[in-house]
């Protein structure tokens, strides 16, 4: 049986469609007879056997990367994960997990499941992963995905991509000032905007923990209500995001900051993404 020759040219076209190495993409192209189409199935299926083969590794390094629409109303937080920090700082790596949060960005996608749904060249997001995965030789994984849309919405990027925020404003902001917020977020961690939005069972839990705390400091149990609804303002002030002091300046909280630009300005939501918290 003669086997077909194949070109340079050849394996260097599905080298730059898939990204797999030099002699991944020969052995793939030899085995399909020179049909790149079905060189590419040839890839993915190796992909799908090295997924299965990693579904139980862990893969949590990777990059998370904040975009926001050109006219600043929505932005997107994507995190795409992978072994190894040596994957996480490669090229390649990168530019595929902007592309992914392109997609997710220029979509009405709005969670995980909906985003690898989405068509990715002539697959979709999904597949692409699998592909990926044989690709690298590592598992690859989307494991967090959120979306903001405001009148204004601010990214931030820490260096690295390791952490990366999403800062949506009631009103138009300039850019410098919703960075600055988008910065606090990054840097401080902030659980809710204001003492109004957090949730009613963590309030519950810092009370619990606050009353077993005073009474483990020799307080009576009758006064140890009090003194944790006490503390609660507290926990407010570290946790909130405009009650937390601002962190370019920390005489001032960060409400008094964005009133300071305009007395109308406030946060309308965030999002946080972080690899290591």
């Amino acid at each position: 049986m003669t086997t077909m020759a194949i070109s340079a040219q050849q394996v260097n076209d599905l080298r730059k469609k898939t990204g797999a190495g030099m002699m991944d993409c020969k052995k793939a192209l030899m085995e399909a007879n020179g049909d790149m189409d079905a060189a590419i199935d040839v890839l993915r299926k190796q992909g799908q056997k090295l997924a299965a083969k990693r579904e139980d590794r862990d893969a949590t390094e990777g990059l998370v990367i904040a975009k926001v629409t050109a006219d600043g109303a929505k932005g997107v937080l994507v995190c795409v994960n992978c072994e190894t920090d040596f994957v996480a700082k490669n090229e390649d790596f990168g530019k595929f997990a902007n592309a992914i949060a392109d997609i997710a960005l220029n979509s009405t996608a709005s969670n995980i499941e909906e985003l690898k749904a989405l068509s990715f060249e002539s697959t979709t997001v999904a597949e692409k992963v699998i592909e990926q995965t044989g690709v690298i030789g590592e598992k690859i994984d989307i494991s967090g995905m959120e979306v903001i849309s405001a009148a204004k919405v601010v990214a931030y990027n820490h260096p690295g991509n390791q952490i990366a925020t999403i800062v949506g404003f009631n009103k138009g902001a300039d850019d410098e000032i919703g960075r600055q917020v988008a910065m606090q977020v990054a840097a401080m961690a902030p659980i809710a905007i204001d003492s109004d939005s957090v949730s009613a069972d963590i309030i519950a839990k810092e009370v619990e923990i606050g009353k077993e705390l005073a009474i483990q400091e020799g307080k009576p149990a009758e006064m140890a209500e009090k003194i944790a609804q006490g503390r609660l303002g507290k926990f407010f002030k570290e946790n909130t995001l405009l009650n937390q002091d601002f962190v370019r300046d920390n005489k001032k909280t960060v409400k008094q900051f964005l009133q300071d630009a305009d007395k109308d300005l406030t946060v309308a939501a965030f999002k946080r993404i972080s690899l290591s918290i």
